[in-house]
């Protein structure tokens, strides 16, 4: 388990699920939230293989956005681009690697969520 970052939680807290009192709203709230401080098109690697992803772990893909598909609190989905598709693979099998700050600190944020 991540050590507990105070920080991170509140920004969590105060800037994601707030007025969030259900799991599909703090879901909603994560999505909302990710659509709106990721920075797309971004490139990403793949930090782990997932059965529901073709991803290998190392490759490198371009993130272009935020699939519409129900949130959840377990998986978060962005669309990438990778071999002439677009497709959405799991926000937690990514890593981003040039990026903007707001963008990897929002897949932070998420990894961190996932890993408490």
């Amino acid at each position: 388990m991540t050590e507990r970052d105070e920080e991170r939680d509140d920004r969590i807290k105060m800037e994601i699920i707030v007025d969030a009192y259900t799991p599909d709203e703090q879901a909603r709230g994560w999505h909302i939230h990710l659509a709106e401080t990721m920075d797309f098109p971004f490139d990403a690697r793949c930090i782990e293989e997932q059965e529901v992803s073709l991803l290998e772990e190392g490759e490198t893909v371009r993130v272009v956005g935020k699939p519409s598909a129900e949130p959840s609190l377990r998986q978060q989905f962005v669309t990438i681009q990778w071999m002439d598709r677009e497709f959405g693979v799991p926000l937690s099998q990514l890593e981003p690697v040039e990026a903007s700050d707001a963008t990897e600190q929002a897949v932070s944020d998420w990894h961190y969520w996932l890993e408490r």
